[in-house]
């Protein structure tokens, strides 16, 4: 007995020391899938040199060894779908999985969409009662985020039952359940989502080195990693510091004094492991993931990106082209939902269109598909519980392209064209065979402009493969845009039942509002022009022609125009005689112009037809509402037409134009050193003023101009 335990005790600490037990990634399991038709990619841990055999069912053994890290991979010979299958895999301990699949695997990522279950999308007891499909599997991998790529996780694969299928993800599910219908293979799901995240935390480092437009993100990323020349930079100063504090530290704890505090780890160096951070999630969730075999992937995402833009379509580009490269299996299909329309609080309606259009515009990534929702979606739940839908249009996408059903229609309209045709806009559409209403209603969300400068509701009508749109109030349109809003579910489909994406065409030209709106303008000429949007304490006119003013000024005129998102342009005009023949001191009042008017103007016409008594306050001063200047008929205790200069001289400032004579203000500009909180408006505003003061409100407008123009007398 002494002799038996002495040799295993040397087996067991001689040499190498303890050996380490045969591991495979923690979410290879009992009832996987495995990609059919491709080798099979097997990777795990053992000892460094340690031979590695294994077998998957009536195939081959395959025998590998684990390199000096103790990492091994190896690829099993491709296989048909079927199954049940058994592998195992051996080295000094034995691992055996049990019910392996092999059929079609598709991996589900994204936010809360992709992540919402079966069980709280639509009829749940229904399509749970009903979800025995065998054949389909899935796996939830569990969030976490990490700082640095991890090598593995810990998922298990779940059969689906009426047992399982509630925590399914629903998109994914739905997806797999027509595919299985369709394919009659095994459906594998990798679904690895979370809630609420954004895009960036999702991607690879080499993804963004892809993408020039992302250096800021990129360059966030490599100040943390251990091989960038700035986190080593960063790190020995540090280090530096650290040894000078613990000098430091040591001398004061044999002196018996107070120890300085410990200087703190550079914040621009910390890992990123916040859930917002860029790669973190990746790191965790997506990097263990990569090589095992999938068909492709599909992604619904971008609620918490929604008010990007343009620029989600540079970060889709990061995220596919990131995940192509690592996972080694070339333009692999990536399939995405559209988001669908909803209230997003009080923003811009149009932010949610703008991104609309950025989702749109990725379908130029090679290989990629998009689905849209705007039909099956709620307005006033970002959670649409309309998931059956949302899967089988994925379905669609992957059965056409992906297994050869090249037959299906997987598209709504798409917008091919546009041509002027006199008073009406032609618009083609490619997959519009069989256009059509869907609720058998007009048309609806299409919108023209023209002469009008502005945006208005077109009567559409379809004509073959196109829609014919035209305006009664437009006789030159130029431009057109469709489902342009956030809340809109727009009706036009084509005869598969699916919908049009929303969408622009055409040029809109830079409108002259003023030359439009006021006819009187043609005996102006241009002195100021001023972007609202870029106000400061160092102002910038966009035109300045002061010094080029000769000869006596008749009159003065101000022309304001102002843009709230999702709203039409709002402007005044006001002209006067003047009251001044120094052009210089016609505009923003700052204090280096040496500015201050407070005076009744005459003969003002305001939008160049009423005839009405003026007073105009232009100061760069403070003020207060006490009618120091008493001017008939304003208030001594409201800001309004009879405010009372006050110092410094250099203070909050004001451009103000009234109608005294039915005490309203015509426009104001006031406070512009504050930029996004100067005070613009038009009319009387409410509340405790009447002119804007403290109104706080430019960074509310989507556009804002100011012109000051002259009529020179003859």
């Amino acid at each position: 007995m002494f002799r038996f335990l002495l040799i295993l005790l040397v087996g067991l600490v001689g040499g190498g020391g303890v050996r380490a037990d045969l591991k495979l990634p923690g979410f290879f399991g009992d009832h996987m899938v495995l990609q059919r038709g491709i080798p099979i990619p097997i990777w795990g841990w053992a000892d460094p040199g340690e031979s590695v055999s294994l077998k998957l069912g009536d195939g081959k053994v395959i025998v590998t060894s684990a390199d000096a890290n103790g990492r091994w991979k190896t690829t099993l010979p491709e296989m048909k779908a079927g199954g049940p299958h058994m592998l195992l895999v051996s080295a000094a301990n034995r691992i055996v999985i049990r019910d392996v699949l092999i059929g079609e695997v598709w991996l589900c990522s994204g936010q809360s969409n992709m992540e919402w279950s079966v069980a709280a999308s639509a009829n749940p007891a229904e399509e749970i009662a009903a979800g025995d499909h065998p054949q389909i599997r899935h796996v939830k991998v569990a969030k976490k985020t990490a700082g640095h790529p991890l090598d593995d996780l810990s998922a298990t694969w779940q059969i689906c039952s009426p047992d399982t299928v509630a925590g399914f993800s629903a998109a994914g599910y739905y997806m797999a359940r027509e595919l299985q219908k369709e394919l009659g293979v095994p459906i594998g799901l990798l679904n690895s989502s979370w809630g609420g995240t954004r895009i960036e935390p999702w991607t690879p480092v080499g993804g963004f080195e892809q993408v020039p437009a992302l250096d800021e993100i990129l360059n966030q990323v490599r100040r943390t990693l251990p091989d960038n020349a700035g986190y080593q930079a960063g790190l020995k100063k540090h280090i530096a510091v650290v040894e000078k504090w613990t000098a430091d530290a040591k001398s004061a704890l044999a002196e018996g004094r107070p120890a300085p505090l410990s200087p703190e780890f550079p914040a621009a160096h910390k890992p990123l492991t916040q859930h917002t951070s860029p790669t973190a999630i990746y790191n965790a969730m997506i990097h263990p993931l990569i090589g095992y075999g999938i068909r492709g992937a599909v992604w619904y995402q971008g609620e918490s990106n929604h008010s990007e833009g343009a620029a989600y379509h540079e970060k889709k580009k990061a995220l596919v082209n990131g995940w192509r490269k690592l996972w080694g299996l070339g333009n692999f299909p990536f399939y995405y939902v559209q988001i669908a329309p909803f209230r997003y609080g009080n923003e811009d309606p149009k932010i949610l269109a703008r991104f609309w259009e950025a989702q749109a515009t990725s379908l130029e990534i090679p290989n990629t598909g998009m689905v849209v929702t705007s039909d099956i979606g709620n307005v006033n739940d970002i959670h649409p519980k309309n998931k059956q839908d949302v899967g089988k249009r994925l379905a669609l996408l992957a059965l056409k392209n992906d297994y050869g059903r090249e037959d299906l229609v997987v598209s709504g309209p798409v917008f091919e064209s546009m041509v002027i045709e006199g008073d009406k806009l032609r618009v083609r559409f490619a997959n519009g065979v069989g256009l059509r209403s869907r609720d058998g209603k007009p048309l609806t969300h299409f919108e023209i402009i023209g002469e009008q400068a502005e945006f208005v509701k077109a009567e559409a009508h379809i004509d073959g493969n196109s829609v014919l749109l035209s305006a009664a109030d437009v006789k030159a349109p130029v431009a057109m845009r469709f489902a342009w809003h956030k809340l809109a579910e727009p009706n036009l489909q084509n005869g598969a039942g699916l919908p049009a994406a929303a969408f622009r065409a055409g040029e809109v030209p830079e409108y002259d509002y003023l030359a439009l709106k006021v006819p009187e303008s043609k005996e102006l000429e241009l002195v100021y022009e001023l972007d609202l949007k870029k106000l400061s304490r160092d102002y910038q006119y966009t035109v300045d022609r002061s010094n080029e003013i000769d000869g006596e000024i008749e009159r003065v005129a101000y022309f304001i125009e102002l843009k709230k998102p999702g709203e039409r342009v709002s402007f005044a005009y006001a002209s006067m005689d003047a009251f001044s023949q120094a052009a210089g001191k016609l505009g923003i009042p700052g204090a280096r112009t040496k500015t201050h008017f407070q005076r009744p103007v005459e003969n003002l016409r305001v939008k160049a037809v009423e005839q009405a008594k003026g007073n105009i306050e232009f100061w760069p001063n403070n003020y207060q509402p006490n009618n120091g200047a008493k001017v008939l008929g304003a208030s001594n205790a409201l800001y309004d037409f009879g405010d009372q200069p006050s110092p410094p001289v250099d203070g909050y400032g004001c451009l103000q134009i009234h109608n005294s004579e039915s005490r309203q203000t015509v426009l104001a500009v006031n406070s512009w050193k504050s930029g996004g909180g100067a005070d613009l408006g038009i009319g009387n505003s409410k509340g405790q003023t009447r002119e804007w003061t403290f109104s706080r409100n430019a960074a509310t407008y989507e556009s804002a101009r100011l012109k000051v123009l002259v009529k020179m007398k003859k």
